[in-house]
């Protein structure tokens, strides 16, 4: 097919987005102009435009080169954000990987960029444009899985899965110490301070259970890895339990800070790590099961341990 050029040089009338300037030319759709950028179709004062958002001045040159017959579809981008990567999804839920330093939800000083910020404007640029809906959390230094319904609906089934123990959660962790026992279970019972901070304490109608399973996976010279599954999901239940065990979360400035600072661990984050996340779909019913793979902070303080 014979391939078709135009030009318009730009006027106080056409001056600005160059997007419109392109469909005018064309005479196509939106999409098809996004389309025609990412092909490589246009040019301003002879140089290639990719970027669709961009502006024009008066005197520059807008040219484009396209066949008239070829529909020329959007290419489909990556999504880069540093607060999370995207492990599922589908019209109902999203499951994402969160990068540690990141808050789930804001707090009431109302910090940006939380997680439930960043996640909604990702689902506003897709076609559904749904918002995330809280489900469950992680500390903000801590790094892993979790899910978002993309409307309440969803995200009140998720919960009420949570709140009857069904999803499989599973962390690692590297712990100050060397724990003897190769496996156990931490039941105890959880209070607030007026600081906020949890601590373990008799139990009264004020607590909360929780209830921790561990797996000693490796004993270092004087840590060790151990794999975490969540049977309760109180606020900071595991750094809380290992703390109170003498065994505190390296890295962890709030339970036992003293204890759980390592030479060589000089990250600001916590090491642990939300690995494994199962639970029902609320919609298809099916068992799903996600897994996300060991940071690099943790893995070379693992291996550095060999």
């Amino acid at each position: 097919m014979p391939i078709k050029t135009l030009s318009l040089t730009v006027d106080e009338e056409k001056a600005g987005r160059i997007d419109l300037i392109v469909r005018d030319l064309a005479g196509v759709s939106r999409s098809q102009v996004r389309g025609m950028f990412d092909h490589g179709c246009v040019s301003v004062n002879g140089h290639p435009c990719k970027g669709i958002a961009g502006s024009v001045k008066v005197g520059d040159v807008v040219s484009l080169r396209f066949d008239p017959h070829q529909r020329y579809r959007e290419k489909k981008r990556t999504w880069d954000d540093r607060t999370f990567s995207v492990v599922f999804e589908d019209e109902h839920l999203i499951v994402v990987d969160k990068a540690a330093g990141t808050l789930t939800v804001p707090t009431d000083n109302g910090e940006p960029n939380s997680l439930v910020d960043r996640v909604s404007i990702y689902l506003s640029h897709s076609r559904s444009q749904k918002e995330a809906c809280v489900v469950h959390r992680l500390d903000r230094e801590v790094s892993g899985l979790l899910v978002f319904g993309k409307h309440e609906a969803i995200a009140k089934q998720l919960i009420e899965q949570f709140k009857q123990r069904k999803p499989q959660r599973v962390y690692t962790a590297i712990v100050a110490g060397v724990i003897a026992d190769d496996e156990g279970t931490y039941h105890s019972h959880l209070a607030t301070g007026s600081n906020l901070d949890r601590y373990v304490t008799k139990p009264s109608r004020d607590t909360e259970t929780a209830i921790t399973h561990f797996r000693v996976v490796r004993r270092m010279a004087d840590t060790t890895l151990v794999e975490v599954q969540l049977e309760t999901g109180k606020r900071n239940q595991i750094r809380v339990q290992f703390a109170d065990a003498g065994h505190p979360v390296l890295g962890d400035p709030r339970y036992q800070a003293k204890r759980a600072s390592h030479p060589f661990w000089v990250r600001k984050r916590i090491a642990l790590h939300a690995r494994s996340l199962a639970f029902t779909h609320p919609v298809t019913g099916e068992e799903v099961q996600f897994e996300s793979p060991l940071p690099s902070a943790i893995q070379k303080f693992v291996n550095a341990a060999r």
